[in-house]
């Protein structure tokens, strides 16, 4: 379960998540971005809180920033704890603990290549379950 604090500071707004960022996440992560107001010029995520996070967790943090940037913000996602980190190299297929991609996620490259990937390895674990991939 994840825990959503938003905080609304000048131009700037802040998100403060704890817990788990999984596919129960996605609704929580939206709802941080239905105040935003035409003064809103920067999105801060503080990721300190959040210990565990899965594909479908990535692709809902995907979804945000995404939806921050159609509202012309800056973002800024900080405080990336190490399993939420080596979760998003693994589905980038970068090997080794303590890969930087905290700091890569700020390129729109590596977002949309970690995107496919965590769409792609989502689709694998549900087919791998026995479920149908999601549409």
């Amino acid at each position: 379960m994840i825990i959503v604090d938003v905080q609304h500071n000048g131009s700037a707004i802040l998100v403060n998540a704890r817990g788990e960022l999984d596919e129960n996440a996605g609704e929580a992560l939206q709802e941080a971005l239905n105040g935003a107001t035409v003064d809103a010029r920067d999105l801060l995520v503080d990721l300190h809180g959040v210990s565990v996070m899965d594909s479908d967790g990535l692709l809902h943090l995907l979804n945000m920033h995404r939806r921050a940037e159609c509202l012309g913000l800056r973002i800024l996602v900080t405080g990336w704890q190490p399993q939420p980190q080596q979760c998003m190299a693994d589905v980038a297929g970068i090997s080794g603990l303590g890969a930087a991609t905290g700091e890569r996620y700020a390129v729109a490259g590596f977002r949309r290549l970690i995107e496919e990937r965590a769409r792609c390895a989502r689709d694998s674990a549900d087919f791998a379950a026995g479920w149908l991939p999601r549409t």
